[in-house]
């Protein structure tokens, strides 16, 4: 690991991948091979949790290969030399902003969507210059294989480089000193990773996750906020960090909210079968995500197959904060219901809880609409939908306190591997006397004057 991250310290040192016709034209390379081997990337994927080529290309591949449209079009200006204006103090210069690359950087990806959650960040590292380390994760062994396949026979590894393994391997990548680590997984994880960053003073971004709500309020379209909220909590059947977690729903239309909740997931038919849903992505998740169905508490779905490794939509009601399945974040199937008569109270128990990394408001009521977004503080989300703000790349996305720190895509991915130097350059034209000595009570007024004090 020390060699590899050695070498492409060397190659950086270079300045090769400064240089934005290099890093257009290694846009283009990733795009294009990315577009030859789709093939070899749904059998992949398909591999390691049957996810079809529909939900692969319309949730992955797209957001990358717009991802890289994006960075293509705009790199010219993200990278521009920015000038800024220059105080009255340093007169006579000129001020400018340099945007340039952090260096060395490690991506650790995450398996639930293992193209997008891993690429995306490396598009964003190649834009603003740098090179990269990726580490897929192992539990999408398939995926990981054929990430590595592709990039480490296509690039210079001294350039871009995949690093496969698990724990052990991990652990000795975050022993090595790095200029910029991107981690996209749990809180648990991306503790250690940040306690490993501290050691080297590394800058970090961390894509975590958390307990995301919906707010189903009384005014709320709730033929479509149901349609709109279905889809989104079982896309990926459920292994989706910005899901919608569970949902407050306001008493008085609960019934018919569960009422039209059954209808619209019958009508969707979720299968592996169907090409709209996948596998648990191992028996220990399985595992995991079945001893947090209360039987007792189930109002729709419920069924679990071991040999298919699948759990049907599953929605439970009468739930309150005590409930097991409120006690961590759930990544699959099961919809928990909370019904509210308060809003107040309910925005409470929210904010009792770590902040989460997503919140999804159904309603047509502006005040109640501003008070959530006024008083939760949350990563990012969406009113009357669920998880699409992720595909708007001028939204920067990210977390907040335990759902993560910093955020990309578009220009925010592109700030994130990249430092911005300040530089005020002065003319030797002119120089005024007021900072050097004698110190005199005249000189210290027009400071004042020039500062504005």
């Amino acid at each position: 690991m020390n060699k590899i991250v050695s070498t492409q310290r060397a190659y950086f040192n270079t300045h090769e991948t400064k240089e934005i016709k290099f890093r257009l034209k290694q846009l283009t390379k990733l795009d294009s091979f990315l577009k030859s081997n789709e093939k070899l990337l749904y059998e992949a994927i398909y591999k390691d949790f049957k996810k079809s080529e529909f939900d692969t290309f319309v949730s992955e591949l797209a957001l990358l290969y717009h991802d890289i449209k994006d960075a293509k079009r705009n790199l010219k200006k993200w990278a521009r030399v920015k000038r800024v204006g220059t105080n009255m103090l340093n007169f006579p210069a000129k001020s400018y902003i340099i945007p340039e690359p952090l260096g060395v950087c490690l991506v650790i990806g995450a398996w639930n969507y293992p193209y997008q959650l891993t690429l995306a960040p490396v598009i964003a590292a190649i834009a603003a210059g740098n090179t990269v380390i990726i580490k897929p994760s192992e539990m999408a062994a398939h995926t990981s294989a054929v990430m590595a396949k592709l990039i480490n026979e296509n690039f210079n590894p001294n350039y871009l480089k995949v690093v496969e393994g698990g724990i052990p391997e991990t652990t000795e990548l975050l022993n090595q000193k790095f200029d910029k680590i991107f981690f996209t997984g749990s809180p648990q994880v991306g503790k250690t990773v940040y306690q490993a960053a501290a050691k080297h003073l590394t800058p970090v971004t961390l894509e975590l996750g958390g307990k995301s709500p919906a707010f189903i309020t009384e005014d709320c379209n709730l033929k479509m906020t149901v349609k709109r909220l279905v889809w989104a909590k079982f896309l990926n059947a459920g292994q989706t960090c910005i899901a919608p977690d569970y949902v407050f729903v306001y008493k008085n239309i609960e019934n018919e909210f569960l009422n039209l909740l059954k209808s619209e997931i019958e009508k969707e038919q979720f299968s592996i079968e169907n090409e709209n849903y996948t596998q648990i992505i191992n028996d220990r998740n399985l595992n995991r995500l079945s001893n947090l169905i209360s039987k007792e508490k189930i109002c729709y779905g419920g069924i679990i197959s071991t040999s298919e490794r699948t759990i049907e939509p599953t929605v439970l009601q009468n739930i309150t904060f005590d409930d097991k399945v409120m006690q961590e974040e759930i990544f699959g199937p099961i919809l928990p219901v909370i019904s509210y008569e308060n809003l107040e109270d309910a925005i409470q128990q929210v904010n009792e809880h770590p902040k989460p990394l997503a919140c999804y408001v159904f309603t047509n009521n502006m005040t109640e609409k501003n008070k959530i977004l006024k008083e939760i503080s949350f990563g990012g989300g969406a009113i009357n939908d669920g998880v699409m703000h992720i595909v708007n790349s001028k939204l920067p996305f990210g977390g907040v306190g335990n759902s993560g720190m910093g955020s990309y895509h578009g220009e925010a991915g592109f700030r994130a591997f990249t430092h911005y130097k300040s530089i005020l350059e002065k003319s030797n034209l002119i120089e005024l006397s007021l900072k050097y000595y004698p110190h005199s009570k005249g000189k210290l007024n027009w400071i004042k004057r020039f500062m504005g004090l």
